[in-house]
């Protein structure tokens, strides 16, 4: 019970990853609130793992893109767990499409980089007036965000490594407060993200190259995370980790 009486936000907290985040955070003992946008039925299933293993949780949805919806987020997250917000976990994020330079227009480059970049920026900035010292907030970047992506990945690769930086810079406004900011950048995950955008035989050939012959899991990102917003990892800020089973090096 690493995170007793802490409050967590996942943004994305519904499926996949954040699926594992929002459980592994609440087995720890923290109140999560499980952040959705498209499905309700996986949010209810994410509560309702969460409430089976004794936890405390409620789902809210909302685009992390549109402030009004942030806003309701934070407004919901403290009415239901109070004023303070302990923990703040920027899941929500996308690739939405493979498209060669040649492809991307100004409203596809806006859609992933508001989807990528400045959804973490908005729901930050609502969160940390909340945030007391010895809070902690964990954004998500990607392995692509270090080597340019797959093909037609660009715009996200390029999404992903700004937000390397601005983990860095916000690590160094908020360090004299007493919070800690730090990213994970996942390689190949086994995800329904991979599932829509990633073909077989390229999973399989990725698998392959990486030292541990194998594809990550889920739960493997959550415990990672679970230990940066922990005590633990209490002189940890400002760091993009790599988990990727040996496929790269930072």
């Amino acid at each position: 019970m690493r995170l007793k009486n802490k409050v967590a936000i996942v943004t994305g907290g519904a499926r996949d990853i954040g699926r594992a985040v929002s459980l592994k955070l609440a087995v720890e003992g923290a109140k999560v609130v499980v952040n959705y946008f498209q499905k309700e039925e996986d949010a209810k299933e994410t509560l309702a793992q969460i409430k089976n293993n004794g936890g405390e949780a409620i789902a809210v949805y909302g685009d992390m893109t549109k402030s009004a919806d942030v806003t309701s987020l934070v407004d919901k997250t403290r009415e239901a767990f109070g004023e303070e917000i302990h923990i703040l976990i920027n899941v929500a994020g996308g690739l939405v499409a493979r498209k060669a330079t040649l492809e991307i227009d100004d409203e596809f480059w806006d859609l992933v980089f508001n989807l990528n970049v400045k959804s973490v920026f908005k729901v930050s900035k609502a969160v940390l007036p909340y945030m007391p010292s010895g809070g902690a907030i964990v954004n998500f970047s990607s392995l692509a965000g270090r080597d340019g992506g797959g093909p037609g990945a660009s715009v996200y690769a390029t999404a992903k490594g700004a937000l390397m930086t601005y983990t860095r810079a916000l690590a160094k406004e908020l360090g004299p407060k007493g919070i800690r900011v730090n990213a994970v950048a996942p390689g190949m995950i086994a995800t329904t993200f991979h599932d829509t955008f990633s073909k077989p035989e390229v999973r399989t050939n990725v698998a392959n190259a990486t030292p541990l012959r194998r594809e990550g899991k889920a739960s493997e990102v959550a415990d990672l995370v679970t230990y940066l917003v922990s005590d633990e990892s209490s002189f940890i800020t400002g760091t993009n980790i790599d988990i990727n089973g040996g496929l790269a090096f930072s």
